[in-house]
């Protein structure tokens, strides 16, 4: 079978090149010409084949501290108390007084393997929503439009994420703190091509996310998805296992919930009902007036067992009215 070279043909392979690339998260130009890496790669890797010269002892320390003494004879100790990169972040993170000096320190951050999460991103993304606010929610990682304009929760699944919210009388942005949300990510930096971030990288960024919580002083902690109910609770037995369970964030004592990501609803719209009982549930905890649809309590009038009104002629009872339906649980969109 042979492909025709046709004008039309070869704009449909490009496109699907393009479309093939942006999938891996090639989806930003970063230079005017094309580099050869493989090219590269062989560079490196002849560098490393060549004959070195014998390395000169260097000083790896600023400051040399002498051995018994000060005369000129002596030999400097040099200490060697290089950090793995979550006591760097544990460091950092328990420097920070407040949420500006925490989102510093993050950025700041560039500790394997926070520095090549942060080359492949485009904006370092920290929070958004009403600081001091009762709820406060953690994703997992900013997507592809996240990364664009600094900001969790601003694509589809974001958008989705506002509508469950109003559901529940709230808004990230209320003035009010007891009907605001304040938003915030596992990882700051976009992980390439969209994926779920690594245990690696999430062990690196908890002691910000943990200080994040403490310093934002919640009631109430909403997990969405499988990374941040792993990475704050140690729970590894999946979202559908764990999600609508009230837990106790170890590090803080704040209690919380694990539910469904918003764009595991974007593909799965039919797990909508379940992420609306733990809304529910949520709203109740804050005590938020919102009514349960599909509320089991109902009119004496028009249950079964109820007064009857009246009698009818023939002297038989009157059918009591139908109760009304129940109201519909509010509409959080879909794909």
């Amino acid at each position: 079978m042979t492909i025709e070279d046709t004008p039309a043909m070869r704009w449909e392979l490009i496109v699907a090149a393009l479309a093939f690339q942006h999938e891996l998260g090639a989806d930003e130009a970063i230079a005017d010409a094309p580099i050869d890496r493989f090219a590269a790669h062989a560079n490196a890797h002849a560098a490393k084949a060549a004959p070195r010269a014998a390395p000169q002892a260097k000083q790896t320390t600023d400051r040399a501290v002498p051995r018994g003494g000060n005369d000129a004879g002596s030999q400097p100790q040099v200490a060697m108390t290089a950090l793995d990169p979550v006591e760097q972040a544990t460091a950092l993170a328990a420097a920070a007084t407040d949420l500006d000096s925490l989102a510093a320190a993050a950025e700041g951050f560039d500790a394997a393997p926070a520095a090549a999460l942060r080359a492949g991103a485009t904006q370092f993304v920290f929070a958004d929503g009403r600081r001091g606010a009762r709820l406060m929610i953690v994703g997992e990682a900013p997507g592809q439009d996240e990364d664009r304009q600094g900001k969790p929760f601003v694509g589809r699944a974001g958008q989705l994420l506002d509508r469950m919210l109003a559901a529940i009388g709230l808004d990230r942005h209320a003035e009010d703190p007891k009907q605001a949300a304040y938003i915030a990510n596992i990882l700051p930096w976009r992980p390439p091509g969209n994926r779920t971030p690594t245990e690696g990288e999430a062990a690196a960024f908890l002691p910000f996310i943990e200080r994040h919580v403490a310093l934002a002083s919640p009631d109430v902690l909403l997990l969405l998805g499988n990374t941040p109910l792993k990475a704050l609770t140690g729970q590894s037995g999946g979202i559908t296992r764990a999600r609508g369970q009230w837990r106790r964030h170890p590090a803080t004592g704040v209690e919380l919930m694990a539910s469904f990501h918003p764009a595991y609803l974007l593909r799965s719209p039919g797990k909508k009902r379940e992420v609306w009982a733990d809304l529910l549930e949520i709203a109740e905890r804050l005590d938020l007036p919102v009514q349960p649809t599909g509320s089991k309590q109902r009119s004496g009038a028009g249950c079964r067992g109820g007064p009857v009104a009246g009698g009818a002629p023939g002297g038989r009872a009157e059918r009591p009215p139908p109760p009304p339906p129940p109201p519909r649980r509010p509409e959080l969109g879909g794909p």
